[in-house]
């Protein structure tokens, strides 16, 4: 059994991740030091209450060198100096997602992708609940892992949205059910390679056995390669319908196909979101539910009343015959291409923020059918200009305010403005959440002022 018992353990990062490993920690006996580079963190009275120590301001390699064990939240990059050191004097560097498996008792279902994972999460979560099962979801969203290791018993079956930052610090982790929905172009700010990208990806089947199950992207040619050497028994899906054994499209139906038949699983009428992309994400979810023994009955009662996430392919409002978007949580290109394709036409994007890698120009060709103008915002907007620049008129904003506002004048009288940004959110806010909220007020603010126009 794993034991930090009086073990001397330096967590690494404050954000939320890295808040729940030193409390854990703290209840398991561990003499915790928590560091991070920000000179003050909103929750340091809580943590010096559950006895954890705080290093505010910077890594001091000295608290390195004494540590027996380093734990590291997902935003700090492996390669930290302070990190190299202590793994150099033989400490163990693991992440938060390593840190809490290793005491989790019930089985761990894991879902990565470079798009549509919290989506895809949130619906297993739904149907494993709606079948009776006892379910905790968190992960990358919500609860960190760390934080529901109080909670599990035996008969837990925990729901974990992972990231390539998470699963890159992992080494015994093994999910009973391992899902990659898909793979592009993503976090090349952080991660040295396309390549060391996708190897972290894939350590989600790294440690699985035969009695584990691995579902697969059968239509994405990374995935498909990145699985071929795994041991888990494959489940494959296929948007496309290209697989004879799996689970499809098929007749309006979401359905499993196999050497026995085809069962009917969803009815796609059932699926009350927006865009094509979001038909895929329940497709997933049906093939891990059926996979973790749900009922196809459970699977339709889950996506009763299901309208989506905050924040992805979010209806924000309409000002004068003008429809607001909100899908702040498109920080990568697939992702907005995916959400301005969901459209038939009349498409106004707000593209920009934070560039973390990626071809924009893989957007022309969506906005070519479906866009009517772009916004440009934040420090990317010079890439957007001579990336998307030609096939639609382009305009700048320098707020979201100007961005909401320049949008609603190209769209008007009866077009969209999508804020699908296939950027990170840094430059300009705290995270994507809080750049969805404001483009939402900044919508609510237009409509009050039309209104009194009237």
């Amino acid at each position: 059994m794993f034991s930090v018992h009086q073990r001397r353990v330096v967590v690494v990062g404050a954000a939320r991740s890295g808040v729940a490993a030193a409390e854990l920690l703290a209840k398991r006996g561990a003499a915790v030091m928590l560091t991070d580079l920000r000179p003050a963190i909103e929750s340091a009275d809580a943590l010096r209450a559950s006895g954890v120590a705080l290093e505010l301001g910077s890594h001091r390699p000295e608290s390195f060198a004494r540590a027996d064990l380093v734990v590291v939240s997902p935003g700090v990059p492996p390669e930290h100096p302070a990190l190299q050191a202590a793994r150099e004097r033989g400490v163990e560097v693991i992440g938060e997602l390593e840190l809490a498996w290793r005491w989790i008792q019930g089985r761990v279902i894991a879902i990565t992708g470079t798009k549509g994972k919290s989506t895809t999460t949130t619906l297993v979560g739904r149907m494993l609940a709606a079948a009776g099962r006892q379910v905790l979801v968190g992960g990358n969203i919500g609860v960190p892992l760390s934080a529901q290791v109080e909670q599990s018993t035996p008969d837990t079956v925990h729901v974990v949205e992972t990231s390539s930052f998470q699963l890159e610090t992992t080494t015994t982790f093994r999910p009973w059910i391992a899902v990659w929905l898909n793979f592009t172009d993503d976090h090349l700010d952080r991660h040295p390679s396309i390549e060391a990208y996708a190897a972290a990806k894939a350590r989600i089947f790294a440690n699985q056995t035969a009695e584990d199950w691995a579902v697969i992207n059968a239509d994405d040619a990374v995935v498909v390669a990145r699985s071929r050497a795994i041991h888990a028994r494959p489940v494959l899906f296929a948007p496309s319908g290209r697989v004879t054994d799996g689970v499809v499209v098929e007749s309006d139906w979401i359905v499993k196909r196999t050497a026995a038949g085809v069962e009917r699983l969803v009815p796609a009428a059932a699926v009350e979101l927006t865009g094509r992309h979001m038909l895929h994400n329940v497709l997933a979810a049906a093939a891990t539910a059926s996979t973790a023994g749900c009922a196809p009955e459970a699977m339709r009662s889950a996506l009763r009343g299901f309208r989506g996430l905050e924040h992805v392919m979010e209806p924000a409002g309409e000002v004068a015959g003008v429809r607001f978007v909100n899908d702040s949580k498109a920080t990568n290109v697939e992702a907005a291409r995916r959400s301005i394709e969901s459209f038939s036409g009349g498409v106004v994007a707000i593209i920009g923020g934070r560039f973390k890698g990626g071809d924009l120009t893989g957007l022309r060709a969506a906005l070519a059918a479906s866009g009517r103008a772009v916004v440009a915002i934040g420090e990317a907007a010079p890439r957007v200009r001579d990336a998307l620049g030609g096939v639609v008129p382009i305009v700048g904003a320098a707020s979201m305010r100007e961005a909401v506002e320049r949008g609603y004048e190209a769209a008007a009288p009866d077009g969209v403005v999508l804020l699908a940004p296939a950027c990170a959110s840094f430059d300009w806010f705290r995270d994507y959440a809080e750049r969805g909220n404001v483009f939402k007020e900044e919508v609510a603010r237009l409509r009050r002022e039309k209104a009194a126009e009237r």
